[in-house]
């Protein structure tokens, strides 16, 4: 989604033919209660201003929830943020959430521009936050503890996952009992990558 060699599998669609593609793949060919989760690269990268036209569409009507799968880096385009808040506090169904995978540096990332508290914040005024950090040692998790200090320190309210390094099961495997004993032990919760038992790494899951 990054690699610029790979930009074939990424076209650039008009929101008629993203619509419409999104529609051939709900069970129901309609909205029910499915959910959409946009994710990247960087979601909010960019784009903030086009997806008012895709939430706008007709075909998209029915939507009641939407995540960002974001890095937290990102500042919201102040039109974008109200819009969103219109969107979603403007029906008792609707929903935003902000799914917030902050790099940590064993990732390489620069803390300082990693961590970004004052951003995330700000995604609290337009939906549901949550952040979700990836480790794999002791000392991923503590500096991941020193990490949400900081959030809470700067008013981010939300809950806390750690995830197991992996993106394939040999290496998913020696991870997530020990991933999720670090958060048992330190008081957070433990998100899963239920796609790697299921899926190993097959392309389109």
């Amino acid at each position: 989604s990054w690699m610029p060699e790979f930009k074939d599998l990424s076209p650039m669609l008009t929101t008629d033919a993203i619509a419409e593609r999104i529609m051939e793949i709900l069970p129901y060919k309609r909205w029910e209660d499915e959910h959409l989760v946009i994710t990247g690269g960087e979601p909010l990268l960019g784009w903030q201003r086009a997806y008012p036209d895709l939430l706008n569409h007709p075909k998209m009507a029915g939507l009641k929830e939407i995540t960002f799968e974001t890095n937290g880096t990102q500042k919201l385009d102040p039109k974008f943020k109200h819009y969103l808040i219109d969107w979603a506090f403007g029906s008792d169904e609707r929903e935003v959430t902000f799914s917030v995978s902050a790099k940590l540096s064993c990732s390489g990332e620069q803390p300082s521009e990693a961590i970004r508290p004052d951003i995330v914040c700000e995604y609290q005024e337009a939906g549901h936050v949550y952040l979700k950090l990836v480790v794999a040692t002791e000392d991923d998790a503590e500096e991941a503890l020193e990490a949400v200090d900081i959030y809470r320190a700067e008013g981010f309210t939300g809950n806390v996952y750690l995830m197991p390094v992996g993106g394939v099961e040999s290496v998913y495997t020696l991870n997530n009992r020990r991933v999720a004993e670090l958060a048992m032990k330190h008081g957070l919760r433990y998100s899963d990558r239920l796609q790697v038992p299921l899926f190993k790494n097959e392309w389109g899951t």
